[in-house]
């Protein structure tokens, strides 16, 4: 499953905090940052829904663009 979210990103620390937080996230197989604020992650089983909500507490606001499968 592929899932991008949007992410408001506006220092370094958020960046990392953001990566540090996706990582750790049961499932996920890779991650990568687009631009200031678009997360993108791979993986199997990754349940968006609690993940957004971890990253609006620990960052900022987190809004889903797309889920998907990997083509």
């Amino acid at each position: 499953m592929k899932i991008v979210l949007k992410v408001q990103m506006n220092c370094q620390k958020c960046i990392t905090k953001a990566f540090g937080i996706v990582c750790k996230s049961d499932g996920v197989n890779s991650v990568a940052i687009e631009g200031e604020d678009k997360v993108v992650m791979v993986g199997e089983g990754v349940d968006a829904v609690p993940l957004v909500s971890r990253l609006r507490k620990k960052v900022r606001p987190t809004y889903i663009i797309t889920l998907g499968e990997v083509k």
